[in-house]
């Protein structure tokens, strides 16, 4: 068995992993002891990462050699590497030829390599002439970086994650933690046991499970953190809280921010933020006497039509106490991506250029045409996210590249990213997953290497730079990002040879490593310095975090032993108090709350807000691969306050029309008493890949973001993701299906792929797979659900039933077809007097999901039922007792499970939880699952 160090290729706390394989085959992961992002800590994503590459989820779900359509909406056929760069590069070559350069566009990601995006912003603007290159990072942080340039005067977050560990009050607004950052959750739960004192507040529209365990939750509504900011700022101001000092000595602008804020007064903020005035003089009272504050936010605030308002308002209020630049304070924006962070370092934005160079400043434009070794840089701003498949739509941009993202499933308005799509005359999709929805509107697919199989580099939200290294070398004929694209370059040179002035390349490059190495002297003198670092001090020494500049030697100290883990570079920024700003001061910006893009009105009187789900991410490409991930959600849900439920004659199950200006779709409703009054939540996971069907007029619904607009903050043009204004009604749909299924492992994705093509039969259709990887028997589960007005016509029936396992002479059947009543279940004998159940539809009348979908997915002894599993009705003929819902993904702990052991526990909150965990060992393993077993701890307490 080999071992292999690398980077957790999820979320921006980037967590360091050891890769165990063996024979070219990933065979285990755990998290690295000796990474100062996690030390060893895993969440429930990262620990099953080598499920999500065994050999059935590869060969099933990845996409593993170039394959180009002949036409659109027609199956695509396999072609060669060079037949397919050959291609791209005459398309693309032709389309610039006859239409100019910003007829093309590339749009990338958070998720590549930082040597990946360096080559594609090289090639963009260095080579092609484009600026129009932008990525998935526009809908995630550019408004972080927007916020941080507009007042500390560079795109860098001044905080560190030991300062978690120092903070006397730490305020997380707009991000659910526990869900979003699990591991740095985790580290804040540290904090707390450790200094009992620490004082943790939560502005978060929901009750979520970070608010949970807050010293101080704020329901502040959705939309008006800007206000609460200034609220909190004028108290500090009339409470003498305000360090005068530092404001004197290092900021400039206070005064007119203090002419804005006056008129922030309790009662107007609390009427507008629809919080109590206590609460808001409590919170502001801990952050004026808090030795140090640290504030942890993310897209709660970033996707926002006001999005880098409210950053800089939030730091407006660091600035004023001297919150910054010292342990344990300062504003830290947690990055949402794993590499989101690379990518802003390389200029990998349609407003940006390598080393947080503008692309506006004339003069960072010629340093870069310096460095890149071509004439200029073009000076017109680039497409971003949003404007780029808007010009798409429009017949602007021609041709369009897509790396290692899922725009037909995140992009909000998905209406006009179809549209897109369709009307471009060339769209290529490097991808290493042939499941994603935007690989139907590819006319050329290249495969990619993923996570295990790459090289290269990633910076997570403190900074810090960790190598990401290979384990295996690529399944099928993937290829790294950064290979095809060079590839790619080379061709497009012969066809553009104006651009190379006189050079022979402008990708030169033999490996991965050179590529570093040029954006390492892109940085020299920047104020992201990191020509102190190389590869081989990664590779010695372990992360580092920027700046790290060369010292006299030409590189960082190397006088440490090998292997020993040391740090070079700077935890800490601007501890000096001078900032990277013409006159080295922070600038105060004295902006004021400006309403949503979309309120909500009498037509659409809801607030939609989107987010994560604890063990899921992003499109689900790769977790959606694994059904253990969907113990703990198991279907799509919309959660609805209760009395909104009540009101309009709801019951948890039943099915909604969701509906905004943009689109519709189907979804069952659920009750929460984490979501306020008038307001909804669904996660954003759920695009069409798993959450489908089809409208009355034969349009497509796309999933959640169907519903949200394209509207967008002006200076980060970061879409507002996290509202739309929408209605809820009652989905009247009285023929249902249900077919669940234990399928061999190296069928079931390929099952659920065929299924999925037929969710739009139906108006409502979800298709999800469930089930315990690795399981002894190597099977996989998979469920499809649908409703619709009437029955379908039986073939749909019947192939349903044959991709679920149920077409042989074994299978027990009853058809009415008068009443649209059909039912197929399958037992399977383990023995002479065992059988369980393997696969089942319920068409018509679905009454007996209560028990038969427990029978079949908790694997429960079925012989006694025989012919009686085709009895309709929810009472079981033969009594089921459920296991009930998982809350602990690593040992499959159960919620009954955890309320029954919870009765013999006794003691105070915390006692009664160590107790739990001895017992059943939940909680104990990545501990992604603790904030939900704190609160059935204290629903148990308030019981007893």
């Amino acid at each position: 068995m080999k071992e292999t160090r690398s980077t957790c290729p999820y979320c921006g706390v980037g967590c360091g992993v050891i890769i165990a394989s063996q024979d070219g085959q990933i065979t285990g992961v755990r998290g690295d002891p000796d990474h100062p992002a996690n030390f060893g800590r895993l969440c429930t994503k990262g620990s099953t990462l080598h499920l999500t590459a065994a050999a059935p989820v590869t060969w099933q779900a990845r996409l593993l050699q170039p394959q180009r359509r002949d036409e659109r909406g027609q199956a695509p056929r396999v072609i060669g590497w060079e037949a397919a760069l050959d291609e791209a590069a005459n398309r693309f070559a032709n389309i610039i030829d006859r239409n100019g350069p910003d007829a093309v566009g590339f749009y990338i990601s958070g998720q590549l390599l930082t040597e990946d995006y360096y080559v594609f912003n090289k090639l963009a603007k260095g080579l092609i002439g484009t600026n129009n290159v932008d990525t998935n990072s526009r809908l995630c942080m550019s408004s972080a970086v927007a916020g941080y340039k507009q007042t500390l005067g560079a795109d860098a977050p001044p905080s560190c994650y030991e300062d978690i560990d120092h903070a006397d009050l730490i305020f997380i607004v707009g991000a659910n933690t526990a869900y979003a950052h699990p591991i740095l959750f985790r580290r804040i739960e540290d904090a707390k046991r450790a200094n009992p004192n620490l004082k943790l507040i939560v502005a978060d529209p929901r009750r979520t499970e970070t608010a949970e365990i807050a010293d101080l939750h704020l329901p502040l509504l959705p939309g008006t953190d800007v206000a609460l900011f200034h609220g909190l700022l004028h108290l500090l101001m009339w409470e003498g809280h305000i360090d005068h000092a530092y404001v004197q000595a290092h900021t400039t602008g206070f005064d007119a921010l203090k002419t804005v804020v006056r008129d922030y007064d309790p009662r107007r903020v609390a009427a507008v933020c629809g919080l109590d005035e206590a609460a808001l003089a409590q919170a502001a009272q801990w952050f004026g006497e808090a030795g140090s504050v640290l504030s942890l936010y993310c897209q709660g605030l970033n996707q926002s039509s006001s999005g880098t308002a409210k950053n800089a308002a939030l730091i407006n209020l660091h600035l004023a106490t001297g919150q910054i630049g010292r342990p344990g304070a300062g504003p830290f924006s947690l990055t949402g991506q794993p590499n989101a962070m690379g990518g802003r370092e390389v200029g990998g934005l349609a407003n940006l250029l390598s080393a947080h160079r503008d692309l506006a400043n004339p003069e960072h434009r010629d340093e870069v045409a310096r460095l890149w070794g071509v004439r200029d840089v073009p000076a017109a701003p680039g497409k971003t996210a949003v404007e780029m498949f808007e010009a798409a739509a429009d017949g602007a941009i021609k041709a369009l590249w897509i790396s290692c993202t899922n725009p037909a499933q995140s992009l909000p308005d998905q209406r006009t990213v179809r549209r897109a799509l369709e009307r471009a005359e060339y769209v290529v999709v490097q991808e290493a997953y042939a499941t994603t929805a935007t690989c139907a509107y590819a006319d050329l697919l290249l495969p990619a290497s993923t996570w295990g199989e790459k090289e290269g580099t990633v910076t997570n939200s403190e900074r810090r730079i960790s190598r990401v290294r290979a384990a295996v070398p690529p399944a099928g004929q993937a290829r790294p990002d950064w290979l095809a694209v060079v590839e790619f370059a080379r061709r497009l040179e012969q066809r553009l040879p104006q651009r190379l002035a006189g050079r022979p390349t402008l990708f030169p490059y033999q490996g991965v490593e050179d590529i570093w190495n040029e954006h390492r002297e892109t940085t020299r003198g920047r104020d992201l310095d990191i020509t102190g670092l190389s590869y081989a001090l990664l590779d010695r020494h372990g992360p580092q975090q920027w700046p790290c500049p060369a010292s006299s030697e030409g590189e960082a100290s190397t006088s440490a032993p090998p292997d020993e883990r040391r740090s070079f570079g700077r935890a800490r920024l601007y501890e000096d108090g001078v900032f990277p700003t013409p006159d080295g001061r922070a600038r105060f910006v004295a902006i004021r709350h400006e309403a949503l893009a979309e309120p909500r009105d009498a037509r659409y009187p809801f607030s939609l807000t989107t987010g994560r789900l604890r063990d899921h991410w992003h499109g689900m490409s790769r977790t959606g691969t694994l059904g253990r991930l969907f113990g703990h959600v198991p279907e799509p849900a919309v959660q609805l306050n209760p009395g909104d439920m009540t009101r309009r004659g709801l019951k948890d199950g039943d099915l909604v029309y969701l509906t905004s200006r943009r689109g519709s779709v189907v979804v069952p409703a659920q009750a929460s008493e984490q979501v306020a009054p008038a307001q909804a939540f669904l996660a954003m996971h759920w695009g069409e890949e798993f959450l489908s069907g089809c409208s009355s007029t034969g349009e497509p619904l796309t999933g959640v973001n169907a519903l949200t607009t394209s509207a967008f903050c002006p200076t980060s043009k970061q879409p507002e993701l996290k509202h739309a204004a929408i209605k809820v009604l009652k989905a009247e749909l009285p023929w249902s299906l249900l077919g669940a299924a234990w399928l061999p492992h190296d069928k079931a994705l390929a099952a659920r792929d065929t299924l999925r093509s037929m969710m739009r039969l139906f108006p409502f259709a979800t298709c999800v797979p469930f089930g315990r990887e690795p399981s002894e028997r190597q099977v996989s589960g998979l469920l499809f659900r649908a409703a619709a007005h009437e029955a379908p016509p039986p073939d749909v029936l019947t192939q349903i039933e044959g991709l679920l396992g149920l077409s042989g002479t074994e299978v027990l059947r009853y058809h009415d077809v008068r009443r649209g009543q059909r039912r197929a279940v399958r037992l399977e004998r383990r023995g002479p007097k065992e059988a369980t159940l393997q696969a089942f539809v319920l068409a018509g009348d679905t009454s007996a999901e209560a028990w038969i979908k427990t029978l079949l997915q908790d694997e429960l002894p079925a012989q006694a039922y025989g012919r009686l599993l085709l009895v309709p009705g929810a009472k079981a003929p033969v009594a089921v007792v459920a296991k009930g819902r998982q809350v602990c993904t690593c040992f499959n702990v159960t919620q009954p499970q955890i309320e029954t052991a919870l009765g013999a526990c006794s003691g105070n909150a915390e006692s009664q939880l160590a107790q739990l965990q001895e017992q059943l060992k939940c909680g104990t393993n990545c501990g992604s699952c603790v904030p939900e077993l704190k609160r059935l701890v204290r629903a148990q307490l308030s019981v007893a």
